[in-house]
């Protein structure tokens, strides 16, 4: 009766930090320093253990693609997650969707011609 449904509740904190590092792929250092920065806020024990939710894993894997794959600082993130807060709009999601296509586009165009005019050559 419902019980499977608590269970998936994305805000339900429930990894610790080095299996929360573990799922993204980053040192727990890494982790620490996104929180002094104030880009997560992971919620804590009674014995002060941090505990990650599903949500703030997603956080996390946005935060490596705009570090990694847009050059972001986290000086640029916390300004672009502040902007989405205040607007309530998904600019992280945008961001994404813009840079997949422009990353198939490119691939498109790398890709050497395949069609009938080159096999009858």
């Amino acid at each position: 009766m419902g019980f499977g449904r608590a269970d998936k509740d994305p805000r339900r904190p429930v990894y610790v930090i080095s299996v929360a590092a573990g799922i993204v792929s980053v040192h727990p250092r890494t982790l620490r320093i996104y929180e002094d920065e104030g880009l997560l806020c992971p919620a804590r024990t009674p014995t002060n253990i941090r505990l990650y939710s599903d949500e703030d894993i997603r956080r996390i894997q946005w935060i490596r693609h705009l570090t990694r794959d847009r050059g972001v600082n986290l000086a640029g993130i916390k300004i672009l997650f502040e902007l989405e807060e205040r607007l309530g709009k998904r600019i992280l999601e945008a961001l994404y969707d813009e840079g997949m296509r422009r990353q198939a586009a490119e691939t498109r165009e790398a890709e050497p011609e395949t069609g009938t005019a080159a096999g009858n050559k």
